[in-house]
């Protein structure tokens, strides 16, 4: 697997694009345009594929 990050394009509160790293933890992203911080994560995949 790529030891890679895949990083967020926009705010998903405000749509913004001026995201950075955070400090609040593994995954996080601060907003510079609304303040907010969130986190992106992967959970998982579904157990069964999904029809096309």
């Amino acid at each position: 697997m790529s030891e890679s990050r895949s990083v967020p394009l926009y705010c998903p509160y405000c749509g913004e694009e001026d995201l950075r790293p955070s400090d609040a933890g593994h995954g996080a992203w601060e907003c510079h345009a609304c303040a907010r911080v969130f986190s992106v994560r992967f959970t998982g995949l579904l157990s069964k594929g999904v029809a096309r």
